[in-house]
């Protein structure tokens, strides 16, 4: 028989691209769409339906125990996210409870497997390296949130028959990224001959095209694969690699103007994952 996987944010950044890798696979998908975004979705054979609701994350249990009826996995990527304001929204606690209220209908449901986004800054990021092993220390309410939901699930369908597995999310970029991130910045900029203003640049971080993360997403969920995970590279750049490898493609670095902007003095210098069985 044909396994059923619902899919929540298929609209979104990440999302998109789960979709995307689903697509061929042997399974069915039904997918939950924030109401006025169903048109963004490419018709696909293997969508057998599209759930709309106005908020998700205020749905009630009996909405959600309907909407899981005869799910396989759970694929959980929604959650809110618009740059400048995600980090310390209030709003970060609905899509905690939501996500909770989802969990709970998935066990009443019969779910098999539920795989969540969760995001490297729910880690102590001084460490710089991160594992899975890396003790966790959230400072927004965003990563705490986020830590909140892997902590209680953890605990709540380690008893249970649920498979649960959390993918943790590193510094993406790639297709649909919102135009006031680092990347479509310098795109915007360079194609228009104009001055990029930065940092120094010397930021290392963890950087990884949007459309690989889906992919790894998706093997996951199709996969036994339980707890914590980095969705990483497991490889450092530093903004001013990543900068200048843009830059290259338009033949202007004359147009970088790393130190126009002052570093973010509780940045931490250094965000790395360490993939499973990869030492740093």
């Amino acid at each position: 028989m044909t396994k059923t996987v619902l899919l929540t944010g298929a609209t979104g950044f990440v999302g998109r691209q789960v979709l995307k890798a689903l697509e061929g696979q042997a399974v069915k998908l039904r997918l939950v769409v924030r109401e006025g975004h169903e048109y963004r979705i490419e018709p696909m054979k293997q969508i057998e339906s599209q759930v709309v609701s106005p908020d998700i994350f205020t749905e009630p249990m009996t909405w959600w125990q309907e909407v899981c009826n005869g799910i396989d996995t759970v694929v959980h990527v929604a959650w809110y996210a618009e740059p400048g304001h995600y980090l310390q929204s209030p709003r970060n606690l609905d899509c905690l409870s939501g996500t909770l209220t989802l969990a709970k209908a998935c066990l009443d449901s019969g779910v098999r497997r539920f795989v969540g986004v969760g995001t490297c800054f729910e880690y102590d990021l001084s460490q710089g390296y991160l594992s899975v092993d890396t003790p966790l220390k959230p400072v927004t309410p965003y990563a705490a949130t986020k830590a909140a939901v892997f902590l209680s699930l953890s605990q709540y369908f380690a008893v249970t028959d649920v498979e649960f597995a959390w993918c943790r999310l590193f510094y993406l970029y790639g297709e649909g990224e919102d135009e006031r991130r680092l990347v479509p910045y310098l795109k915007a900029k360079l194609s228009k001959g104009e001055t990029a203003e930065l940092t120094s640049g010397s930021q290392l971080r963890d950087f990884m095209d949007v459309q690989e993360a889906g992919r790894m997403i998706t093997d996951i969920a199709l996969s036994h694969r339980q707890g914590a995970i980095n969705v990483c590279s497991g490889k450092g750049t530093t903004v001013r690699e990543l900068a200048e490898q843009i830059a290259d493609d338009y033949g202007r670095r004359d147009l970088l103007r790393f130190g126009a902007r002052r570093d973010n003095l509780i940045d931490p210098p250094c965000v790395v994952g360490i993939k499973a069985g990869v030492e740093s």
